[in-house]
């Protein structure tokens, strides 16, 4: 049947444009300080950073369904950013790639530092280390290299463990292990046998990685030759860090020492003892910071480390035992409390892999065996029983239940589920066993691609983030040289002396770590990052939650956004009959077309109880719409056209028509050639939580809500009065689309464009933010959009304006805090009112309490 009906709000109504699904969009974002006009077209000369501009190039893939996914990135300006500034990307096809987590990095200075350092190892030709998320990434021309890795960062101070890789690569718990040398021994017994591809033992971490062909009770079997117990553990990393407490020991045992000396020096104890005291105070807690501030300098690099020994060791040259120890003390519990709080921060990441339990229950016949989820393999059915969470991602084939699916779409209302319906993994089965097709593998889920993706976003650094670094790389030397001089010039010149300016020169050794400045912003980023992905909103990166925390306007796709992109019935208008009898007859009429707007007039019908009466003789009448004989009389549906050139009556019903017309209703009349019998209004609904969003969504701060749509003025100016939308633009093409987001641009707004993801893909392009909704169920959606709302409503898009905005805040107020304690700190140095100490509690005491400030993102509720 052909009627009048709405346009489709997309831009795939013809082949062609299906060839810009395949192509990529080149989108480049604007991110500018707050008092910094927007300027939306950035041309390739854009690339010299500015004062307070930075240019961030990102490509958008527009693939296809059917193609494979993936995202490469495009990086602006890259041969004006320093190699630290830049997201490396590790080429995997020209080496071997390792990843690794790093434990014991409290601030980005310490990446600094690991990634030169392991830059240098022979076999490494390239190295990306990323302070936000704790994990280092690696490509080395053989496999062999990685086994020095670990021993190279344990110098620096540090410890490292391998992560898992896909494929055949399993990861095991080892017990019994004392020593490396047992780890050796494992890895040397196992390297031995045909079926063992690679394996890797990390004592520190308890854990073997290891890639084997044969089955897992051999592996085990094997090690237990050896002497050690081995078990299975979760094809993900577990999320746990193992607890090293020697530092913790260590700041207890420097500080009773500490302790000790102060008491003593008021209770006529020996200074010489006292001295001693304070000297085995600063070995206790100041070797590890020694250490790694050794290979530091050895890699030629200048961090908190080498600052605060420097400082120690001054100390302890011109007599100030004491001030030498208290310094190195409240350097050592200033790491331990930062590296607690920071792990919080990454664990509101590391919780997500979690989620999903590590085996599942599959069904073999009438048998429920249990089985570890990295062996399940894709049409294999699992049964979940009430109150259990769902292991992998499948199709529901058997049973009825409801699913929470908070943990993914972050929907607080359960979902019904029946046979046909996808489930997702890591989601909680309320009641009723289900008996589940799966889908896809593991390491394929919807969970698992959320996981990824988080955690490529932590790695993006953002603007400010970037600025912060780049201020930091620069205020550090400049303080460094400016305290050498300190302690030389004046005192040559004949101005005080040489201990008085030696002391001065230590304190602004202490000054000039930024060590709150530099965690300011990515500890916020992760938060904030870690938070929204717990509420069903996936942030892909720190530029996009900056872009969202500005962003003045936003343009909405009106069908399957706004609208549920599904036509129903709206109206029935009965004239020549009942309305029993008229839906009868047009569900009979109906029934055999599968046009969405005849299917509406079905599934209403069969709604409201009505059956469909006997018919044959059916006909298509092209553009107009269908006819058949019901009780040997030629019924007719169809538009107003088909009804004039029948010549029918129209009477008073045709101004009633216009009217509905007008307010944006597809009309479907219903009749003979004599008379007409009825009429249907049928439109597009609009979604109720769309209307709440909309709300919500201006008292968060966006003002200029505007959507765009392709149907006629009369639709849109129905659905922009029942939503609350400020703005619209009616019969648009895609294209146009585009220009009415240039157009928001021109007059200064930030814009940013939801759709599903696919659809208007050149307006999700060309505006500053793409926002997708409806991820969990569009592997295409996750990975073109910048942002996206794992549930199929705009419910979580408030939320995530008013998290965005709080980060934002936060991160300027991190900032500002870290530049006025330095200021300060700076200032007191010269008028001698500022001792070691107090220098060193103004460094760690401001770094902790930017953490705890960033911290508060995490308990931002929806």
């Amino acid at each position: 049947m052909s009627q009048e009906h709405e346009k489709k709000d997309t831009c795939c109504s013809d082949q062609s444009c299906h060839s810009k699904l395949e192509t990529k969009f080149k989108k480049e974002i604007t991110l500018l300080q707050p008092d910094t006009q927007v300027d939306p077209a950035c041309q390739d000369e854009c690339c010299s950073p500015k004062s307070k501009e930075f240019k961030v190039k990102k490509n958008i893939n527009l693939i296809n369904v059917s193609s494979s996914p993936s995202s490469p990135k495009d990086a602006c300006c890259s041969n004006e950013i320093m190699p630290d500034e830049k997201n490396e990307s590790i080429d995997e096809h020209s080496g071997h790639k390792g990843e690794f987590i790093v434990y014991g990095m409290d601030c980005s200075a310490c990446a600094n530092t690991i990634e030169k350092a392991v830059r240098q190892t022979e076999g490494v030709s390239q190295v990306q280390v990323n302070y936000s998320t704790g994990k280092m990434k690696v490509l080395a021309a053989e496999a062999a290299t990685f086994d020095k890795l670990p021993e190279t960062v344990e110098k620096l101070g540090y410890s490292l463990e391998r992560i898992q890789q896909k494929g055949n690569a399993r990861t095991y718990h080892i017990e019994g292990m004392d020593c490396s040398s047992c780890a050796l021994t494992i890895e040397n017994h196992l390297k031995s046998h045909t079926a063992v591809k690679s394996v890797n033992v990390n004592f520190s971490s308890g854990k073997m990685i290891i890639e084997h062909d044969n089955p897992i009770d051999e592996i085990i079997k094997e090690v237990s030759k050896a002497g050690y117990k081995a078990s299975l553990a979760s094809s993900k990393r577990t999320v746990e860090v193992k607890k090293d407490k020697s530092g913790q020991n260590a700041v207890v045992l420097s500080g009773i020492l500490l302790l000790c000396g102060f008491i003593g020096s008021y209770t006529g104890v020996s200074p010489t003892l006292i001295n001693v005291l304070y000297a085995i105070s600063i070995v206790t807690s100041g070797y590890k910071p020694a250490k790694s501030a050794f290979y530091a300098v050895k890699s030629r690099s200048l961090d908190m480390n080498v600052l605060m020994t420097a400082a120690v060791i001054g100390a302890a040259a011109i007599g100030e035992w004491f001030e030498g120890a208290t310094v190195v003390w409240l350097f050592a519990l200033g790491n331990v409390l930062q590296n607690r709080s920071i792990e919080k921060t990454r664990n509101s990441i590391r919780s997500l892999i979690d989620l999903a339990p590590p085996e599942a229950y599959v069904k073999r016949g009438q048998q429920l065996i249990k089985k570890a989820a990295e062996e399940i393999t894709v049409g294999e059915i699992i049964v979940v029983k009430p109150g259990d969470k769902v292991p992998l991602d499948g199709e529901v084939m058997n049973g009825e239940s409801s699913v929470n699916q908070a943990p993914i779409t972050g929907e607080s209302i359960p979902v019904d589920k029946n046979i046909g319906d996808t489930v997702y993994a890591g989601t909680i089965n309320e009641h009723g066993t289900l008996e589940i097709t799966v889908t896809k593998l593991v390491e394929d889920t919807t969970i698992s691609k959320i996981i990824h993706l988080v955690e490529e976003a932590q790695e993006q650094k953002a603007p400010t983030e970037a600025f912060v670094d780049k201020f930091a790389r620069i205020y550090t030397p400049i303080v460094f040289i400016i305290a050498i001089a300190v302690m030389v010039f004046p005192p040559l010149i004949g101005f005080g002396t040489w201990g008085d300016w030696f002391y001065k020169g230590l304190e602004l050794l202490v000054v000039a770590c930024p060590c709150a400045l530099v965690i300011s912003t990515p500890v916020a980023i992760v938060s904030a990052i870690g938070n929204a992905a717990k509420n069903g909103v996936l942030i892909k990166g720190g530029a996009f939650l900056e872009i969202t925390g500005r962003v003045s306007a936003m343009a909405f796709d009106k069908t399957g956004t706004l609208t549920e992109g599904k036509p129903r019935v709206a109206q029935v208008i009965a004239t020549g009959t009942s309305e029993k009898d008229l839906l009868s007859i047009a569900y009979t009429l109906e029934e055999y077309s599968t046009h969405p707007i005849a299917q509406a007039i079905v599934d209403y019908a069969q709604e409201k109880g009505h059956l469909p009466r006997q018919g044959d003789k059916f006909r298509n009448l092209v553009g107009k719409g269908v006819a058949a004989n019901i009780g040997g009389q030629e019924y007719f549906a169809g538009n107003l056209k088909l009804f004039l050139e029948l010549n029918t009556a129209l009477g008073d019903i045709e101004a009633q028509i216009r009217s509905l017309q007008q307010e944006g209703n597809t009309i479907v009349i219903i009749g003979t050639q004599q008379k007409i019998i009825g009429v249907l209004a049928v439109a597009d609904a609009i979604r109720e939580t769309s209307v709440k969003a909309l709300r919500d969504l201006q008292h968060a701060g966006v003002h200029q809500v505007v959507m765009l749509t392709g149907d006629n003025e009369g639709t849109a100016r129905k659905v922009a009065s029942q939503t609350g939308v400020t703005q619209y633009y009616a019969e648009l093409l895609p294209e146009n689309k585009v220009t009415a987001i240039k157009k928001l641009q021109d007059e200064g707004h930030l814009v940013a464009m939801v759709g599903d993801g696919i659809n208007d893909a050149p307006a999700l392009a060309t505006a500053n933010l793409g926002i997708a909704m409806g991820g969990a169920g569009t592997d295409t959606a996750m990975e073109t959009a910048d942002i996206v709302l794992m549930a199929d409503n705009l419910e979580k898009l408030p939320y995530t304006v008013r998290l965005s905005r709080k980060a934002l805040r936060i991160i300027k107020q991190n900032i500002w805090f870290s530049l006025i304690i330095k200021a300060v700190a700076l200032v007191l140095i010269f008028p001698d009112l500022l001792t070691l100490w107090i220098a060193v509690i103004s460094d760690t005491g401001a770094a902790l309490i930017v953490i705890l400030n960033s911290m508060r993102l995490l308990k931002v509720k929806n």
